[in-house]
């Protein structure tokens, strides 16, 4: 009688599921066209500025300046990014392309870069639509300086005041647009006045943020 030899699953080499090589980052690897009148310059930072990005640091050692018609924006940049400047075309690379943290920023960082380079020359916009029965926005002045007032359904006094770098106005009192050259300013300031009345899903009252909708639920019959 032979003896079965059975062999150890630890000796059998692991399986490869994938054979692909490893590409870049559609979006960080496509360059971006920088208008005439648009300038952008990278320097160091005098001071490098090391956050925590979950097990690992993020070091910010640089920052770029991109200047345009409609004002001057800065973002700082980590160690590893590159950013070169040929023919009216920006370049955003990466020094190691495998590593997690550089690849998961790279398309990242260039989306910011670019935010900034439309902001300085066209601007970025977000317009506010208030729905509800008496709900209403007005512009008015606080201790000199400007004030978004609101009136959403509270029994109280509500709003914010408005940021100087940010130009806010309503052409309707169910309406409120607003404007500056910092994307991310702009959707945070819409983002906190939403918060006042985000939007419910039985009648449809609230704050909308631009092109936003809901679906609307039925009433609960008990």
């Amino acid at each position: 009688m032979f003896a079965i030899k059975r062999t150890s699953t630890s000796c059998v080499s692991a399986r490869l599921f994938s054979t692909t090589t490893l590409r870049a980052s559609n979006i960080g690897s496509t360059p971006i066209i920088v208008p005439a009148d648009v300038k952008v310059t990278v320097a160091p930072l005098d001071d490098p500025i090391v956050t925590r990005k979950g097990r690992t640091s993020l070091k910010l050692s640089k920052y770029a300046t991109i200047t345009g018609p409609r004002g001057e924006l800065k973002l700082n940049l980590p160690d590893f990014l590159q950013v070169r400047e040929k023919e009216s075309k920006l370049t955003i690379k990466v020094k190691d392309e495998t590593k997690k943290q550089q690849k998961a920023l790279w398309g990242t960082m260039r989306a910011l870069i670019n935010n900034h380079i439309d902001g300085v020359v066209e601007g970025h916009m977000s317009i506010l639509r208030l729905v509800g029965t008496g709900y209403r926005a007005q512009l008015e002045e606080k201790d000199g300086k400007k004030f978004l007032g609101l009136k959403v359904g509270a029994s109280i006094p509500q709003g914010l005041f408005i940021p100087d770098h940010l130009t806010v106005t309503s052409p309707s009192t169910t309406r409120i647009i607003i404007e500056g050259i910092d994307k991310q300013q702009v959707r945070l300031f819409a983002a906190k006045i939403r918060e006042f009345h985000p939007p419910e899903p039985y009648k449809g009252k609230g704050i909308y943020v631009d092109s936003e909708t809901i679906k609307i639920k039925d009433k609960k019959i008990k």
